[in-house]
C-alpha cells in the first residue's frame, strides 16, 4: 500500500507540474504580471492664472514613475515629471495673454503609456479695446474719416475738443465702425486733439490733427493757381497720364488714369489727394501720374506743395517739373531742363533729395546738381516740400529749410547748363522700382500703397 500510494502521489505531482508548464507563454517559465491601477494625488486640482505672465506650483504624487505636459504653446512646465512614490514639486509658467479672451490649456499626467490625471487651467483676459489707426490727419474743411474699434467688452470714445464728434461714442464686445467728423478749421495753423478709447482698465489715446487751409504767401509773391482737393475728382487743370510698364526709367508700373478691379489710382476725397499704387487681378502694377497746366505751365515762382510719403521698398514718389510744350527733337532731354523738387525712394526711408538736371549736369553723367536730407517722418506724415525759382537762382525746401541752392552763374549761362528759361509744369507720380526706385529691389507685399497730397499752390511775384 505504501509504495502504491507513493507511486500515485508522484504521478499527481508529475502532472500537476506539466500542467503548469503547459499554460505559460514564455519558454523562461516567468509569470505574466497584468500591472494595477496607479494612483496619483495632484493639489491643486485646478489652475488659474490672470492675465500677466506668472509662475504657478503643483504638488504630484504617484506610485509609478510620470510625465506631465501641455500642449498650449504659452505654457512651460518644470520638471517635466517625477519618481514613484515621491512628492515633486511642479512650476507651471504661462506667458502674458495679449490675446482679447480668456484662454484654457490642458496639463496632462501620463504613466505606463496612459492618461492618468489632467489638470485644467484658465488664463483671464484684460478688458480692452484697440482702434484700426492711433493717428488720424484731417482735411481742413468739414470732414469725416473712420476706424474700426475692436473690443472685448463694452467701450466709450471722447475727446474734450469741441469740434471733434465721435459716432458711435460707444459700443459692445466685436467690431465697430466709429465714424470721426471734425468741424471746418479756420484757424492759420495745424489744430490737435486727443480721442480717448477706454475698455475697463485699459485706455487708448487717438491722436487727431486737422491741417490748416490758410494760404500764407512768401513776402513779395501773390497766389496765381492752387488746388486744396477738398471736391471730390480731379479739376480740368490737371492731366493724367496712361503710360505702360517700362516706359520710362525701367519702372514696373502702369500708369493708368482708369478703375482696375473697380480701384482708382487717382482719387480726391477728404480733402486729399490719394495716388494709390496696387498690384491688380492680373498680377501688373498700377499707379497714378498727374501733370497741372502742361501746355502752358509757370516761368518762374514759388511752387509748395504739402505731402505725405508712402513706405515700402520698391515705392519712388515725387513732386517735380518738366517744361511745357517741349520740341524733343531739337530740345531732347535732358537738354530741355528737368526740375526736381521732391523725390524719396522707400528703399532709404525719409531721406528726401533734389535735383537739377540740364546737358551738362545729368545723372547720366554724374555731375547733376543734387542734395539729400533726412526728413523725419516723411514717410506717414505730412511736410511742406517747395521751389523757389527766379531767373538767377533755383532753390528748394523741406518744411521751409534749405535743401538745394544754386545759381544760374555758378553753372553757366548757355542753355545747355542753364536751360530754366522758359515755363515748366508741376508733375505728381508714384512710381514703383526703376532704376532708382526698385535699386535695392522690390517688396511687392508693401502693395498697396499711396501718396497722400493735401494741396499744391502756385505764387508769382508781384
Amino acid at each position: 500500500m505504501k509504495k502504491a500510494t507513493v507511486f500515485s502521489l508522484i504521478v499527481l505531482l508529475a502532472a500537476g507540474l506539466n500542467l503548469t508548464a503547459s499554460c505559460g507563454s514564455d519558454s523562461s517559465d516567468t509569470p505574466v504580471i497584468t500591472p494595477g491601477a496607479v494612483s496619483v494625488s495632484v493639489s491643486p486640482q485646478t489652475l488659474s492664472a490672470g492675465p500677466e505672465a506668472e509662475t504657478l506650483s503643483l504638488s504630484v504624487t504617484a506610485d509609478a514613475d510620470w510625465s506631465i505636459s501641455s500642449e498650449a504653446d504659452w505654457v512651460t512646465i518644470r520638471p517635466s515629471g517625477g519618481l514613484k512614490n515621491s512628492e515633486t514639486n511642479v512650476q507651471v509658467s504661462v506667458k502674458a495673454n495679449d490675446s482679447m479672451e480668456q484662454r484654457n490649456a490642458s496639463i496632462n499626467i501620463v504613466s505606463g503609456g496612459k492618461n492618468i490625471k489632467t489638470v485644467e487651467l484658465t488664463q483671464g483676459f484684460v478688458r480692452k479695446a484697440t482702434a484700426s489707426a492711433n493717428d488720424l490727419v484731417m482735411g481742413a474743411q468739414e470732414s469725416t474719416t473712420e476706424i474700426t474699434v475692436t473690443a472685448n467688452d463694452s467701450w466709450t470714445l471722447s475727446s474734450e475738443a469741441e469740434w471733434v464728434a465721435c459716432s458711435p461714442a460707444s459700443g459692445s464686445k466685436g467690431e465697430t465702425k466709429v465714424e470721426i467728423k471734425a468741424t471746418a478749421n479756420s484757424s492759420s495753423s495745424t489744430r490737435e486733439a486727443i480721442i480717448s478709447l477706454e475698455c475697463g482698465e485699459s485706455k487708448t489715446n487717438i491722436k487727431l490733427s486737422q491741417l490748416s487751409d490758410e494760404i500764407v504767401a512768401p513776402d513779395g509773391y501773390s497766389l496765381v493757381w492752387s488746388d486744396e482737393f477738398n471736391g471730390s475728382s480731379l479739376g480740368s487743370d490737371w492731366v493724367a497720364e496712361n503710360w505702360a510698364a517700362g516706359y520710362v526709367n525701367n519702372e514696373l508700373q502702369t500708369y493708368t488714369s482708369h478703375k482696375v478691379d473697380g480701384k482708382s489710382t487717382l482719387e480726391v476725397k477728404d480733402g486729399f489727394l490719394y495716388i494709390n499704387c496696387f498690384k491688380g487681378s492680373d498680377g501688373k502694377i498700377y499707379s497714378g501720374r498727374i501733370n497741372a497746366k502742361p501746355s502752358t505751365g509757370w516761368l518762374y515762382g514759388y511752387f509748395e506743395a504739402r505731402i505725405n510719403l508712402p513706405s515700402g521698398k520698391g515705392t519712388w514718389p515725387a513732386y517735380w517739373m518738366m517744361p511745357s510744350n517741349v520740341d524733343w527733337n531739337s530740345n531732347p532731354w535732358p537738354k530741355c531742363g528737368e526740375i526736381d523738387i521732391m523725390e524719396e525712394v522707400g528703399a532709404d526711408p525719409n531721406m528726401v533729395s533734389s535735383s537739377l538736371h540740364t546737358w551738362n549736369y545729368n545723372h547720366t553723367k554724374g555731375t547733376q546738381k543734387t542734395h539729400e536730407m533726412y526728413c523725419a517722418g516723411a514717410e506717414g506724415s505730412f511736410h511742406i516740400y517747395a521751389l523757389e525759382w527766379t531767373e538767377d537762382e533755383i532753390t528748394t525746401y523741406v518744411d521751409g529749410k534749405v535743401q538745394l541752392k544754386v545759381s544760374r552763374a555758378a553753372m553757366g549761362t548757355d542753355h545747355d547748363s542753364w536751360p530754366f528759361h522758359y515755363a515748366f509744369y508741376p508733375i505728381l507720380n508714384l512710381a514703383w522700382g526703376g532704376d532708382w526706385g526698385g535699386y535695392k529691389g522690390v517688396d511687392d507685399n508693401a502693395l498697396p500703397v499711396s501718396m497722400k497730397v493735401d494741396y499744391v499752390r502756385i505764387f508769382q511775384k508781384k
